[in-house]
């Protein structure tokens, strides 16, 4: 990638990763009912997924190239009824305290948010065949972005996080009313996902 791509890339970067999306409202979330240690227990599992489907993004770039674009569509379709189902189990926990205990956030449960996450792949994807691509074809410079790209969303959602953590107040006052905006702002991931532009 040449120099003056580079900030062009880090907006993209930064863009992607601050805007609202699944696993940036699952931190929001997570911050929020249970507070912030039991929501970085799950944010070290978007960590790990997100380095997971990186790697993945760069060896699918690497051995597929532009080829592999015919495909985002039926993952956007994939990632966005998942997104939907995030969206309803928002909403119906807000009904029921009895299983808070049962759906503690954790490891595995930030793990399962990334590997399911369509925005994060079609951002790495997206990343490596615009932003190195069209420059070289080089394993080792689709390494080095690809491991770049996993302190891009993670940061983010501790961004998430951590608002998340000094709202918790203000949630347990409105909890209905919260889960509500946050299963609308999914659905409108979801939504965006599909929708034609």
């Amino acid at each position: 990638m040449p120099t003056a791509m580079i900030p062009s890339f880090l907006i993209y970067c930064y863009i992607t990763g601050i805007t609202p999306g699944p696993a940036n409202l699952c931190s929001l979330s997570a911050a929020l009912r249970y507070g912030k240690r039991p929501a970085l227990r799950q944010w070290r599992g978007l960590f790990t997924g997100f380095f997971i489907v990186s790697m993945a993004s760069v060896l699918v770039t690497f051995l597929l190239g532009t080829v592999m674009n015919q495909y985002v569509g039926a993952l956007s379709w994939i990632g966005a009824a998942y997104i939907l189902w995030m969206a309803w189990h928002i909403l119906r926990s807000s009904h029921t305290d009895a299983d808070k205990d049962a759906s503690l956030p954790c490891f595995r449960t930030g793990l399962m948010v990334q590997l399911t996450n369509v925005k994060i792949m079609v951002f790495c994807l997206t990343a490596l065949s615009s932003y190195v691509l069209p420059y070289t074809r080089s394993f080792p410079a689709l390494f080095v972005v690809g491991l770049f790209l996993p302190f891009t969303g993670p940061v983010a959602n501790l961004v998430w996080l951590f608002a998340g953590a000094s709202l918790q107040k203000l949630f347990i006052h409105h909890r209905r009313t919260v889960d509500l905006v946050m299963a609308a702002s999914l659905t409108l991931c979801a939504v965006s996902l599909v929708w034609p532009h």
